[in-house]
């Protein structure tokens, strides 16, 4: 970031609630960044490395993730690709490496826009706001209902023949995950990911012991279900 940029407020303010996670291993731009985009009316994540973002990731889900290409532990487009596995969500990526194959390689490993450093907080700042402009906010977000329940994805809530079903924040992860792409196939991984964090993509158990205790709140028949499909050894899908 380019030092002495004006921080002022003349900014058009993002989406309340907006989360952005910033990875990056400069301790220094890290905290600047944090005080900065949080002034500007973010909720900012941050994490100092590869295996922290995706963890962050996965546990808080980001509307916009600002990600550096030079990471201690692996590449930025390393941490690019678990994420495109199993989120859409945009990424802004920063790296002092201004040849345009890295430029080439971030966009082609799936991210949406690349600034170089050093930067000016104006135009980080005005990327910001377009790569908002493409997320939904909450008033376009569908509610999700199918013959046995309902969820309702603005205010985190499923009903199930008129009365709410407690749902833990673990089940909730892995419902939206599948309400939020109907009748497509969620491998068993990208819901791991999506749950528990990256670290957990071999746990198969730990969806069967989850899915079989959303049946049992949302499904008729839990033993036959209808609406949340098993996919043996791949996956399981959501059929309104």
């Amino acid at each position: 970031m380019t030092a002495g940029q004006d921080t002022g407020s003349g900014d058009v303010q993002p989406r309340h609630g907006a989360r952005i996670l910033v990875v990056d291993d400069d301790p220094h731009l890290l905290k600047a960044l944090r005080i900065t985009l949080a002034a500007h009316g973010y909720d900012v994540d941050v994490a100092n490395d590869g295996t922290s973002a995706l963890l962050a990731a996965g546990r808080n889900i980001p509307d916009v993730v600002v990600l550096d290409l030079g990471l201690p532990d692996m590449e930025g487009a390393d941490v690019l690709g678990d994420l495109r596995r199993w989120s859409a969500v945009p990424v802004l990526v920063l790296s002092a490496r201004h040849g345009s194959s890295d430029k080439v390689g971030a966009l082609d490993a799936g991210a949406d826009d690349y600034i170089t450093k050093p930067f000016g907080l104006d135009e980080l700042l005005a990327r910001l706001r377009a790569l908002m402009r493409r997320v939904p906010g909450p008033e376009s977000v569908p509610v999700v209902a199918s013959s046995g329940f309902t969820v309702d994805l603005v205010h985190r809530q499923v009903l199930r023949d008129g009365t709410a079903v407690r749902l833990t924040p673990t089940e909730w992860n892995i419902l939206e995950i599948l309400v939020r792409n109907p009748k497509s196939l969620i491998t068993q991984q990208q819901l791991l990911a999506h749950a528990w964090g990256p670290a957990y993509q071999k746990e198969a158990n730990y969806l069967r012991v989850y899915m079989a205790q959303l049946r049992r709140k949302l499904e008729a028949d839990p033993g036959n279900p209808r609406h949340l499909l098993t996919e043996p050894g791949i996956g399981y899908r959501f059929v309104p």
